[in-house]
């Protein structure tokens, strides 16, 4: 290694020891909240009484993924793209299309939504990494009867790899002495988004950081077999002994431990294989985002340095971050936040020891407790609990009962208070979970229940809005400039019940993203009856000849009522009426509706111009691609021509 390269690792190394979430009270939070979530216990049980835990932090999480679900996961479109002028009006809607197709379709994108806002909401943040993926795609293709020259023209290819080749014969009449079959691999690349989510104890970050764009280290680290790094880095031949000890002492982490700990999925030393195949021997891997003068321009760049140990596989400069993150409660000024957990694991341990108390209290009711004079019982007998069982006694006196306090009515109240407490800091509570019976007997108001619901609900959406803001709809731009940046090949996809060639590259690199957040249930149907109404008094407007509603107006009162159901597709359901015809009668009507329709018309043509613009452009960089390959090959095959004939010169 160079010396840059050596004090590289060697900060790359101090920074990791530094980061939030390596290990300290994030970490230790963190492994709190999922072993809360998992009601395991706590540790301070005593053998012979209650043993209860309660799951508050379980129900209150599980309740809330629900609402986001359907928040975000509903409808066709999370977010829209908006034109930034008339020629993009198109382009912008099949990036719509497209974005949300390359999520959803490409990837498990409910999937990753649930698993994303799930650590967001127990573990403080949620991460996620999205990213360009390249990846060979080789076709295998047969040729037969090839002559001497055509042969030579094809295995001059770079990306052609011979299989299988066979001489045949040839034809003296037509002067070819031998033909040639040969069966070939032609390597292509082709690329795709990528996203997954990353582990909340695989994610690091330096100390000092607001967020992860202008935090000064942020690292993915992640466990990978030695085969895994070998087709990752298939041009690095390193040496097993390079990458030092391997399997260390980060595998036993913590919090990494607390989530596998509910299962046993992960017992300890798992995975190590230190005395199996080399191939399967694991290494963490750590992805590093470093700001860093690596050139010595006096300015600090972003590079992505990955290593093993003190071995780098690759080590380049970046222009972003591929990492994305959420919180539900977000603190200013800090990049971690407060999850629903932090809100909640205080309530779960007293309502615990509330019920312990209570469990033991109703097991001694039961069963009692006695005073026994010391050899005047049979013990065995008194222990023995069993109806109709006798206790052999050597005096009348020999057992008495105790007494034992009974239950308190305030404990039961305890219990109703800690209730309404997570209520007010979660708003989850027995109505909005749908459990509570009485909430709409004949006595409750719908107003009164709609107003409870209304009030719980804002807190989801807030969250909601917090997700949106902060993380999803960077996610959606990123996948958007990604799309831009590297998809350079048309593809034909099925969008809107039709299929439609897709070109990224040719959209506007800088299109305004906004994210489409869903209403919850109350207030959906509250707007569904809005839309109704106002739907109902068009309607009579309309039958009563009042000049104040078009059908234009009715068919987006229609179209907005559809899609508040549920209904995206409205073409499905509802005609789009035709524009209004002039009055004929009125010269400055005509007038206006004329030059209407020639600037229409001549906006249309502009569109039109530019449209075949493109495509001559497009046409032309096809062309001069060919061009360009047909001439490699035509001077591939010269030069082995040449050769040949050389060859032959020589030995004449």
């Amino acid at each position: 290694m160079s010396d840059n390269e050596t004090e590289l690792v060697s900060r790359i190394r101090q920074e990791i020891s530094d980061s939030l979430g390596y290990d300290g009270e994030i970490s230790i939070q963190r492994e709190k909240a999922i072993q809360y979530y998992y009601a395991l216990p706590f540790g301070n049980e005593v053998d012979g009484r209650s043993q209860y835990v309660d799951s508050t932090v379980q129900d209150t999480v599980e309740w809330i993924k629900p609402s986001l679900m359907r928040v975000f996961a509903s409808g066709d479109e999370m977010v829209k793209f908006s034109p930034h002028g008339p020629e993009d009006v198109d382009s912008a809607k099949q990036a719509t299309d497209y974005v949300n197709y390359v999520f959803t379709k490409d990837n498990p994108g409910w999937e990753i939504l649930y698993s994303w806002f799930h650590d967001a909401l127990l573990q403080k943040n949620g991460i996620i990494k999205v990213w360009w993926d390249e990846y060979e795609d080789p076709q295998r293709e047969e040729y037969h009867n090839l002559g001497e020259l055509e042969f030579e023209y094809l295995i001059a290819d770079e990306d052609v790899e011979v299989i299988e080749h066979t001489e045949v014969a040839g034809n003296e009449v037509e002067g070819i002495e031998t033909y040639h079959d040969v069966v070939i691999k032609r390597s292509s690349y082709n690329g795709k988004i990528k996203v997954e989510n990353v582990p909340p104890d695989e994610f690091l970050i330096s100390r000092e950081a607001k967020g992860i764009q202008d935090a000064r280290f942020v690292c993915h680290r992640v466990k990978k077999t030695v085969s895994e790094l070998r087709v990752m880095y298939p041009d690095d031949d390193f040496e097993v002994g390079e990458l030092g000890a391997g399997y260390n002492e980060e595998v036993y982490n913590a919090e990494r431990m607390a989530r596998y700990e509910f299962d046993d999925s992960f017992a300890w030393g798992s995975g190590q294989n230190e005395n199996g195949e080399e191939a399967l021997r694991e290494y963490w891997l750590h992805e590093s985002f470093i700001r860093t003068d690596y050139d010595d321009d006096g300015i600090a760049e972003l590079r992505k340095v990955c290593t093993v140990g003190d071995y780098i596989f690759s080590n380049e400069e970046i222009d972003k971050v591929p990492l994305i993150s959420i919180t539900p409660l977000k603190i200013p000024h800090k990049f971690f936040g407060l999850s629903v957990a932090d809100l909640v694991m205080d309530l779960q341990l007293i309502k615990s020891t509330l019920m312990r108390n209570l469990m033991d209290n109703a097991y001694n009711q039961n069963f009692g407790r006695y005073a026994v004079l010391e050899g005047q019982a049979n013990l065995d007998d008194l222990l023995t609990q069993r109806p109709g069982g006798v206790v052999r006694v050597k005096s009348p006196n020999a057992v008495m009962p105790l007494a034992t306090p009974p239950l308190q009515p305030e404990s039961f109240q305890m219990l109703g208070y800690l209730d309404e407490v997570r209520e007010a800091r979660t708003g989850v509570n027995k109505n909005t979970q749908g459990i509570n019976a009485d909430a709409l007997t004949s006595h409750t108001t719908a107003t009164a229940v709609n107003a409870v619901m209304t009030n719980a609900q804002s807190r989801v959406e807030l969250i909601a809005r917090q997700f949106a803001e902060t993380g999803v709809k960077e996610l959606m731009y990123c996948i958007y400039e990604l799309l831009v940046k590297n998809q350079d090949k048309e593809r034909m996809v099925m969008l809107r019940n039709e299929w439609v060639p897709i070109r990224p590259d040719m959209w506007d690199d800088k299109m305004d993203c906004t994210v489409s957040v869903a209403l919850g249930n109350g207030s959906k149907n509250e707007q569904m009856q809005h839309l109704s109404q106002m739907l109902q008094f068009a309607g009579e407007a309309m039958r009563g000849g009042l000049p104040i509603v078009t059908p234009e107006n009715m068919y987006n009162l229609g179209a907005a009522l559809i899609k508040a159901m549920g209904y995206q597709n409205v073409d499905d359901y509802l005609t789009k009426p035709p524009p209004p015809q002039p009055d004929q009668g009125n010269p400055e009507a005509q007038m206006k509706a004329q030059q209407e329709q020639m600037e229409m018309q001549l906006k249309q043509k502009e569109l039109e111009i530019k449209a075949a613009d493109v495509q001559v452009k497009m046409q032309k960089i096809q062309m001069d691609a060919k061009k360009n390959a047909v001439d490699a090959q035509l001077k591939a095959a010269e030069l082995a021509l040449e050769e040949k004939q050389n060859r032959a010169v020589a030995i004449g």
